[in-house]
């Protein structure tokens, strides 16, 4: 059975959020900068990593991810401040070059 990821996504000023479920974080990552992540981060610019939790499968994952989508804006960020308070962009912490060039 394969893991998953529960993700949230934010853009430059912490004021979009975005919340998503993959198996592979980095490709995921890569697929919303450079190819066709989704309409929604595209067009707000959610581009920056700033939670995510790993499930022991793809279906915990995106029961999480329903979750999540349900929650109030302030619980998002309440959320996000228990593993990141400066809501730094964790890329690195997933992908030693996050923008590759």
């Amino acid at each position: 059975m394969k893991q998953g990821i529960t993700y949230i996504l934010s853009n430059k000023n912490r004021t979009v959020f975005y919340i998503g479920v993959t198996e592979d974080v980095v490709q995921r990552l890569y697929e919303h900068r450079y190819e066709n992540g989704s309409e929604f981060t595209s067009k707000y610019n959610c581009f920056d990593l700033v939670y995510y939790e790993t499930h022991d499968s793809m279906n915990a994952a995106i029961a999480r991810e329903k979750q999540l989508k349900n929650w109030r804006r302030e619980w998002k960020i309440n959320l996000i401040n228990s593993i990141n308070p400066e809501m730094v962009d964790l890329s690195e912490e997933v992908d030693s070059d996050p923008y590759p060039h």
